[in-house]
């Protein structure tokens, strides 16, 4: 059992230990990078308007958003409240230099809004708006504020909590007939890529202020904005959810714009608590499995303190008392065996001693008497050494049975070692499971106690996020096509090509999503696949190398068949044998005779 070679349990063991240790390190550098991109904001609240009533939510609102902008280690957070307009473009303006280098900008506003002939416009708080011809003087349009937020390279963010009831509406003069004004705002579909564009209320319909100390957006938002990991689509949905149902669905938000197949989080996420003892808990399993000593020897050497190397050491020291008890019942056999084997050697002498001896003694008297008497004898020693060959059998037969029952106490002791090993391992999993438990209660506690120092707000439903379809087949396409089968262009389409590609995904993950439609169950499983699911499929001439087609080259005596399997050239075909004439070619033959005396009867002989 013990050899010289290293064990084969070690050198798995160490390979678990590299997994493990490489697989921490692209946690902590996926970490990095997403503490590394830059996020800025610029927050806006206008409460206290001079020509109209105060509105009573929006000061509170900027301000709760900015602390959460902070909370979440934004790089830059600009909070500005009550604005005049010229102070707000200038606001604006600065706040353009700073997201000129930023990998995610953010603008937040809430107070009034309008919208002139399709166009957007946020009011400052010195607007007086006694005409439409006023609207360009004394408001900023939101097209300024999506101009200064451009540059950023992941994410162009603006949350607008401004379609409430616009009071500057009702009493401002038309200079222009024709000119529209519509009720909330208008839809406004970004230009460029990477941007959403988050509304209160769908284009055309009005959010209410609230009646709390924020209003419904607002509240939705600080309840989800700072959720680590979570992609903002579906941030903005659970959002959307929570207002429709803190309103009785009278209000809806809404997102303009879209973003592409990657997860784009506010909050990176934050890695889960490692256990200490995880590697050592596997490692135990694996080696609890073999059961041998160089299986256990090796754990110890890996691991060699520690609960886990306490229950190795018995592991053991049960398998040296196994292996001594089965050593000493191989030693009673042997000694049991040498003793029969003496005694028979012994008694076979004796016999041909003895006998020798009656045939000297026959020889020499040669009477009947001595003749009864040898047979007598003979047949006496005859008995003797039958009942000691039957003697020796019965201890061969002892000796055999211990060895037996020694065996059977072996195998008992590597059995109760395989169950204590499995009783460890059980105590293991449930101390693991009580400080789970007792995690998630601290955590709980944690969230109480941070919603007792925040604002009351509605409790966070557990639905599913509502997204637009398109961006749900868009990220569907993305994920699919990097797991290995292809829908064709990520274009949110969802045509013949993209069922297709799903109908391959569910035949080799074993799953049974509808292929007609492009679902968020579906888009969460194909995202949840680390690597390829459907086969690299090759054309004829190719074959798969690594995770690309490459082509089939073969050997100079070989050929490429029909089936593209490399076959040995076919030997080329014999050459034709030289025409000949028919005189040169027909055998000569002896003319055969008319009849008469001199025929042949029959066939002649040939020459």
């Amino acid at each position: 059992m013990v050899g010289l070679i290293l064990p084969a349990p070690l050198s798995q063991l160490h390979r678990l230990a590299v997994r493990v240790a490489l697989a921490a390190a692209l946690m902590l550098a996926a970490a990095t990078n997403a503490l590394a991109d830059k996020r800025v904001a610029l927050v806006l609240g206008v409460s206290n308007y001079q020509s109209v009533a105060r509105l009573a939510n929006p000061d509170n609102d900027a301000a709760a958003i900015s602390d959460v902008f902070k909370r979440i280690g934004f790089d830059s957070v600009v909070l500005r409240q009550d604005l005049g307009v010229s102070e707000m473009r200038r606001a604006v303006r600065d706040f353009a230099a700073v997201a000129a280098d930023s990998d995610m900008a953010v603008v937040y506003y809430a107070g009034h809004g309008i919208e002139v002939n399709g166009v957007n416009f946020l009011i400052p708080a010195d607007a007086r708006l006694q005409s439409d011809f006023d609207v360009e003087d004394e408001t900023v349009p939101l097209d300024r504020i999506l101009q200064a937020i451009n540059p950023a390279k992941r994410l162009r963010l603006v949350i607008l909590d401004a379609c409430r009831d616009n009071p500057f509406a009702e009493r401002m003069t038309r200079s222009v007939a024709t000119r529209s004004m519509g009720r909330g705002l208008a839809k406004m579909e970004p230009a460029t890529a990477d941007t959403l564009i988050a509304f209160a209320a769908k284009a055309g319909a009005v959010a209410g202020d609230g009646d709390g100390a924020h209003s419904p957006f607002a509240t939705a938002l600080l309840n989800h904005l700072a959720t680590p990991g979570l992609d903002l689509r579906l941030t903005l949905g659970r959002v959307r959810d929570e207002v429709m149902k803190s309103t009785a669905r009278r209000q809806e938000p809404f997102v303009y714009g879209s973003l592409g197949g990657d997860t784009v989080a506010l909050v990176p996420s934050v890695a889960p608590p490692v256990d200490p003892n995880a590697e050592a808990r596997r490692d135990y399993e694996f080696v609890a499995q073999i059961g041998t000593r160089e299986a256990w020897t090796s754990f110890l050497a890996v691991h060699g303190s520690g609960i886990y190397a306490a229950s190795a050491h018995a592991a053991l020291d049960k398998l040296d008392a196994a292996e001594k008890a089965s050593e000493k019942a191989d030693l009673l056999k042997r000694q049991a065996e040498q003793q029969a084997r003496q005694k028979s050697e012994d008694v076979r002498k004796q016999i041909e001693e003895q006998a020798a001896r009656q045939a000297e003694q026959a020889r020499l008297q040669m009477s009947e008497q001595a003749r009864r008497e040898l047979e007598k004898e003979r047949q006496r020693i005859a008995d003797q050494a039958k009942r000691e060959l039957d003697d020796a059998r019965r201890q061969v037969a002892e000796a055999r049975r211990q060895a037996e029952e020694a065996a059977v106490q072996v195998e008992q002791a590597k059995k109760q070692a395989a169950l204590d090993a499995q009783q460890q391992i059980e105590a293991a999993r449930r101390e693991q499971e009580q400080r789970e438990r007792e995690r998630r209660e601290q955590e709980r506690r944690e969230k109480e106690q941070q919603a007792a120092l925040t604002p009351p707000a509605a409790p966070a439903p557990v639905v599913v996020p509502a997204m637009d379809p398109t961006d749900i087949a868009r990220l569907l396409q993305a994920h699919l096509k990097r797991v290995g089968c292809d829908p064709g262009p990520p274009d949110g389409a969802w045509t013949a090509p993209s069922q297709k590609a799903l109908d391959n995904f569910n035949r080799n993950a074993g799953t049974k999503f509808d292929v007609k439609v492009a679902s968020l169950d579906a888009l969460d499983a194909v995202r949840a696949k680390p690597d390829r699911v459907c086969p690299l499929v090759c054309a004829r001439g190719q074959k798969v190398e690594g995770d690309r087609c490459v082509q089939i080259v073969c050997d100079g005596n070989e050929v490429l068949d029909a089936q593209g399997v490399c076959r040995r050239r076919p030997d080329p075909p014999p050459p034709k044998p030289k025409a000949v004439s028919r005189h040169e070619s027909a055998p000569r033959t002896r003319a055969r005779p008319s009849g008469g005396a001199d025929s042949c009867g029959g066939t002649c002989e040939g020459d």
